[in-house]
């Protein structure tokens, strides 16, 4: 193999690990700031979704807001095998608020899906 086939490869490794890199960034793991808040901002590209993960005990409390420029769909949702339990669900809202009581140690996920022609920017806010 020569320098430029070398070169080459190393170019196409970087972009197949960036591109799997950006894949995954519209899954963001929650991570609890000392006072136990989490905030995140991000763009909702069209057609795609955004969510926030963090594993929750019973008996845990979780306030929560979000504000997005264009409507969307947003829902709370654990899995339990192959199905998904949703705590909480609505259709094309711009903004939410509310408390989720945790009655069972899951992951849980916050998730906004952009049924629009074009990018929503979304901000997120948990509070423990």
């Amino acid at each position: 193999m020569n320098i430029k086939n070398i070169r080459t490869c190393g170019m196409l490794a970087a972009v197949a690990l960036c591109g799997a890199a950006s894949a995954s960034n519209h899954i963001v793991d929650i991570t609890w700031s000392p006072d136990g808040r989490f905030a995140h901002k991000a763009q909702v590209a069209a057609g795609k979704f955004v969510e926030v993960c963090g594993k929750l005990a019973s008996g845990d409390g979780v306030r929560w807001s979000f504000t997005a420029a264009a409507p969307v769909d947003f829902n709370i949702h654990y899995h339990v095998g192959k199905d998904a339990v949703f705590p909480a669900k609505q259709s094309q809202v711009a903004i939410g608020r509310d408390t989720l009581n945790v009655t069972v140690t899951q992951d849980y996920c916050w998730m906004w899906t952009n049924k629009g022609s074009a990018p929503v920017n979304l901000t997120v806010e948990l509070a423990r």
